[in-house]
């Protein structure tokens, strides 16, 4: 796919070089994330800047030395990526034409000659809750626990089946369900991963991936069902998705226990004691800043209209689609553009009337497409480790925490064998607790959260390792992508 010159498309993505005759590094390595800046792109190579988050580029220097900063022309930083078919990459400095590689520890651009040292695998840097997304079929793949099948057949991803966790390990990645069951090789679900659900993974630029099982099998959509399932001949590009993070879905609630609702197509009230798919919202928040847009399940997103009335038939760049949140005790309160907060009229819909926020505009607020979650901090996951007694989060990979909801925006963490997390008098964690805790969740952007822990401080990651609630405060390290 041609982009133009200096028409850029973001991926981000981690590169750590396999050596030939060793096992991918393990551990608490530290693995730099870069963001792939495309300029021009075919289908076996593309024209790239590596940007790192700190916003500085990877320089190539005449010495091959390299190192980071801003470009001093127009080809300085720019490397030829080469895609080879065992999924792994090649970059070749544009300027000198020599090739990135590494001798383990130091990374260098110093020989023309391609070699294996000249290999690197990138690794997607998402979260490891991801979706995919078929841009051929316009789908979301769909785990179906019913049938031990995965479709490709869903045109929202707000159902928690969507989701999918994303294991790397020994070089290849394992695909679990939201019912913590694997895809394999066969075509259905199997309880326990293996080398049956062992898939090499392709990536390019743009976030698109393609899944294989090495041995010439390729994974995308087949039948009138579109089952999710290995072939040898996929056609124009089925076998690419778009791997993207797993959006936040939300269900809101009234004083009355009455759900949010969107019915005549447009209208939105507080009526139903029971949820269904039009009480579902797309929870998107600006990291940045407190404002919220809440999207529903038929694409048009909550908005502000004449007579304080608010409607679902907003578009994104629309003014009256944001609105400032503030939280109480895990619930929400909503703002709109008016200065005025959200709430239920008599009449059972949802107006934005009052100037100063009671109980009828505060909503109950709960997570409707996950029962558990995945937590990355500052260091790391949240995870159990053989080395410590307690929970840490500079992890590779996460634990599950399964999310018992108590009442609103109040759960029980339990662990993965079913005991509950516990606490201990100097803020520390243990996953094998008898009895549940009330954990206070509150979103703070579209991935984002925060926990209020039982002791009433917030939960914080710690460059030691260990997971902490001794914040009175929410700081960075507070903050969690889930």
């Amino acid at each position: 796919m041609h982009t133009g010159h200096g028409d850029y498309s973001p991926l981000l993505c981690t590169t750590a070089l396999f050596l030939p005759g060793k096992t991918p590094p393990t551990g608490n390595r530290k693995i730099r994330t870069w963001e792939i800046l495309v300029s021009n792109e075919h289908e076996t190579q593309a024209v790239v800047r590596l940007r790192s988050l700190q916003g500085l580029y990877l320089l190539c220097e005449a010495d091959g030395s390299l190192c980071y900063g801003r470009p001093r022309t127009s080809h300085h930083g720019c490397f030829l990526i080469r895609f080879h078919r065992n999924g792994q990459w090649t970059l070749q400095c544009i300027i000198s034409g020599r090739y990135l590689e590494s001798d383990g520890e130091d990374v260098f651009c110093t020989s023309r000659v391609l070699s294996a040292y000249h290999m690197w695998t990138p690794r997607p840097a998402l979260h490891v809750h991801v979706i995919l997304f078929s841009p051929l079929n316009h789908c979301y793949a769909r785990a179906d626990p019913t049938m031990g099948r995965v479709w490709v057949d869903a045109p929202i991803p707000c159902l928690e089946e969507c989701g999918f966790l994303l294991h790397f390990q020994d070089g290849c990645y394992h695909l679990e369900t939201s019912a913590h069951t694997f895809l394999s090789h066969l075509d259905r679900l199997v309880s326990q991963p293996s080398t049956q659900t062992a898939f090499h993974m392709q990536v390019r630029p743009g976030g698109l991936v393609a899944l294989s099982d090495g041995e010439g099998g390729m994974l995308y959509p087949q039948g009138t069902r579109l089952l999710l399932s290995l072939g040898s001949n996929p056609h124009g590009g089925e076998e690419w998705f778009i791997l993207q993070r797993c959006p936040t879905w939300v269900s809101l609630t009234s004083k009355a226990r009455k759900f949010l609702s969107v019915i005549y197509d447009v209208e939105v009230c507080a009526a139903s004691e029971h949820i269904s798919p039009m009480s579902l919202f797309q929870f998107e928040c600006d990291n940045e800043t407190p404002t919220l847009q809440l999207r529903s399940a038929n694409g048009c997103y909550l908005a502000q209209r004449r007579h304080r009335a608010v409607m679902a038939d907003g578009h994104p760049v629309e003014c009256e689609t944001f609105f400032r949140m503030h939280w109480n005790c895990g619930r929400i309160l909503l703002q709109s553009p008016n200065g005025r907060f959200l709430g239920i009229a008599a009449n059972g819909l949802l107006m934005a009337s009052a100037t100063v926020p009671g109980p009828n505009e505060e909503f109950g607020i709960r997570l409707a497409n996950r029962s558990f979650l995945a937590l990355r901090g500052r260091y790391g996951y949240v995870g159990t480790s053989s080395e410590h007694d307690l929970l840490q989060c500079n992890m590779d990979q996460p634990d599950c925490i399964h999310l018992l909801p108590c009442r609103q925006g109040i759960y029980h963490f339990q662990a993965q064998g079913g005991s509950f997390w516990s606490i201990t008098s100097f803020g520390t964690f243990r996953p094998w607790g008898k009895f549940a805790l009330n954990f206070c969740i509150e979103l703070q952007g579209s991935n984002l959260l925060t926990v209020l822990a039982p002791n009433g401080f917030y939960m914080r990651s710690d460059r030691s390792g260990t997971l902490l609630a001794d914040s009175e405060d929410i700081t960075k390290e507070c903050i969690w992508e889930f």
